[in-house]
């Protein structure tokens, strides 16, 4: 009976990492995006747009 009880634990956290994986290469995958983005909007003029100094 103990050895059910260690399988099923074992399948729940196997389940819970490969979970949490899925949900990481969603949110690797929307940082990505905004960072690609981002780089895009900066432009040719190496980042100094409306809020440089000079």
């Amino acid at each position: 009976m103990i050895l059910w009880i260690l399988l099923f634990l074992l399948i729940l956290v196997v389940f819970g990492f490969g979970f949490t994986m899925q949900i990481l290469w969603w949110v690797a995958a929307v940082l990505l995006v905004v960072w690609i983005v981002g780089f895009a909007m900066r432009g040719r003029d190496g980042g100094r747009g409306r809020y440089s100094r000079r």
